[in-house]
């Protein structure tokens, strides 16, 4: 079993959903998944689970899931697999579970395309936390068109449509996660000043940071390899060694928006 039950759930939580989030468990422990299924059904989320990997990506694949919890050991199609298939169908969130000191796990996964990822043992809480600040991320990045003006970022040939989640460099779209178009849109709305790793941890990922996390770093890592370098060679973002990362300023950047008041610079 590779859960701690340290806290009953809150309950309270369920009452204030009004329509439920719907999360996709794949594990082989079939225990754990009755358990978070217990447990996030009271914190008022819809459960789906599968225990093996090929039962799992189809019904990643298939459903509307908001998010997936998936286990690294899997039967036959390992979490890796897994989520590699997915990653070319699908953006839906993805918290990665690996076993507990398995640094390489957590970073490969993050490199192939989690969100985010949870050591075993764990305690529930923490992993609703987790949910929750990934929830509250999606939301806030898809907002409501009708609420905001349409907005443009741009910095050199990257070019942002920010309410269309659309990225474009030298005119030719990229293909990002939410978690990647969150940390690129900070980074660009920010460009020519260091923004903090603690910064980027809170705001992108929704949670503090704790020792030994390179989960940013990782995310860093797969948004320059999408953007590619710039046309002299350089790289686009820059790591300001132990303090946090630079978005290297060409040229002017420009927040257009498209209004009444037409548009501003």
């Amino acid at each position: 079993m590779y859960i701690i039950h340290n806290d009953p759930p809150v309950r309270s939580v369920a009452i204030r959903c009004v329509t439920m989030e719907r999360i996709l468990a794949i594990d082989d422990d079939v225990a754990l998944c009755e358990l978070l299924t217990d447990y996030l059904v009271s914190e008022g989320f819809e459960v789906e689970s599968a225990h093996d990997g090929e039962t799992g990506l189809e019904a990643a694949c298939g459903s509307g899931h908001d998010l997936i919890v998936l286990d690294v050991m899997l039967p036959g199609m390992n979490g890796f697999e897994v989520l590699r298939h997915l990653r070319s169908r699908s953006d839906t969130p993805v918290i990665m579970l690996t076993a507990r000191g398995e640094t390489v796990d957590r970073i490969v996964g993050l490199e192939i395309g989690a969100d985010d990822y949870l050591a075993k043992p764990f305690n529930p809480r923490e992993l609703v936390a987790r949910i929750r600040a990934i929830m509250r991320r999606m939301r806030l990045d898809r907002g409501s068109v009708d609420d905001v003006v349409p907005e443009t970022l741009k910095v050199g040939d990257v070019e942002m449509h920010v309410e269309m989640r659309l990225v474009l460099v030298s005119g030719s779209p990229v293909n990002l996660t939410a978690m990647e178009f969150s940390l690129l849109e900070i980074l660009v709305r920010n460009a020519g000043r260091l923004v903090s790793r603690e910064e980027l941890i809170r705001s992108v990922l929704g949670r503090s940071p704790y020792p030994y996390d390179r989960s940013i770093d990782v995310h860093v890592s797969r948004l320059r390899k999408k953007l590619g370098r710039e046309v002299d060679g350089t790289e686009r973002i820059k790591t300001i060694r132990n303090v946090g990362y630079l978005y290297a300023l060409t040229a002017p950047t420009l927040r257009e928006r498209a209004g009444v008041g037409g548009r501003r610079e």
